[in-house]
């Protein structure tokens, strides 16, 4: 599996969680876009950093090829999937502790 289809996959996966299994809609609130548009900068900078230092290298061969401040667009899907599992899974576990007090 090339690091495309895991970014992908990851999407996906964030996704479903957020809206079937944890059911937090996260995705669906101007809180989360707000919040992504707050760290989104930082992660191109910090893609940036990485890479331009080649601390962090992608083989071609993996990739689609198309890159962002240095590192491919994939670490773009990866990076909104790892937030909103994130932020879903917050939501998630402060509801559940607000149910049991």
């Amino acid at each position: 599996m090339i690091y495309s289809d895991i970014a992908l996959d990851a999407v996906v996966f964030a996704v479903i969680a957020d809206l079937f299994i944890l059911r937090t809609q996260m995705i669906t609130r101007g809180i989360y876009w707000l919040t992504y548009g707050l760290i989104f900068p930082f992660q191109l900078l910090t893609n940036w950093w990485l890479t331009s230092r080649k601390i962090v290298q992608y083989s071609p061969s993996e990739i689609i090829g198309r890159r962002l401040a240095g590192a491919p667009i994939e670490d773009l899907l990866f990076g909104f999937s790892m937030i909103l599992l994130t932020l879903s899974l917050w939501e998630f576990f402060l509801r559940r502790s607000r149910r049991m007090y």
